[in-house]
């Protein structure tokens, strides 16, 4: 496991992945040597990787960088490291103007309170399996299952997670193996299930080739 997620780290476990990916899959073996040395990073802690991932919620990464970057400012605090109580602090209409729905808004305060309060088990996070965290992140008010998987991606960079509910994978694979045409969840999960144990990096792939920003939380 990566020593921090706060230092902009990469999952000991890419280049591995990369080469077993490239082995086994036709379309990863193209797009892989595209992105050079291009890697996935987890830079904030888990409630700022939380709250982006609220943020980018059915919207596009670059939509989502510009309302998460007025949202930063609002609580006036660095991007990669937002505090709880700050945020607590702001009223809806100030969280609002930051360009957040108004569901956004109420999501993030609620996810704040969860951080405050200490009724979330950071600590146990990084021993407990996918399924465990999903189970008591999806218990926070405003994080469903989506949610859950871009945590296990981006901040505990879990390496097989198939989030079968993201956009992106499902356009990106209709995209790269379907010639555009319209995919069924069962098809995602067919791709998706040869990728493993390294789905979440085949995903990153993915979203790449459809946006050339990077995906970060």
């Amino acid at each position: 496991m990566p020593r921090s997620a706060a230092a902009g780290v990469t999952p000991e476990y890419w280049d591995d992945a990369c080469r077993h990916l490239s082995r086994r899959d036709r379309v990863m073996k193209k797009l892989i040597p595209k992105f050079g040395e291009a890697r996935l990073q987890s830079r904030g802690d888990a409630f700022t990787t939380l709250a982006r991932s609220i943020v980018g919620q059915q919207i596009s990464v670059k939509a989502a960088q510009s309302v998460w970057d007025r949202f930063a400012q609002a609580v006036g605090g660095p991007s990669h490291r937002l505090d709880p109580a700050a945020v607590l602090a702001l009223d809806t209409p100030a969280l609002r103007s930051a360009g957040l729905s108004a569901r956004k808004a109420e999501y993030l305060a609620d996810l704040a309170r969860h951080f405050d309060a200490g009724t979330v088990h950071v600590r146990q996070w990084q021993q407990m399996d996918d399924a465990a965290i999903i189970d008591e992140l999806v218990a926070i008010r405003g994080i469903g299952r989506w949610t859950a998987e871009m945590f296990l991606i981006f901040h505990l960079m879990r390496p097989d997670v198939l989030p079968l509910d993201d956009l992106g994978l499902v356009k990106g694979i209709s995209v790269n193996y379907f010639s555009g045409e319209p995919v069924s969840r069962a098809e995602v999960r067919e791709i998706g299930d040869a990728w493993a144990p390294f789905r979440s990096v085949a995903t990153w792939y993915i979203w790449r080739s459809l946006d050339p920003l990077p995906v970060e939380y």
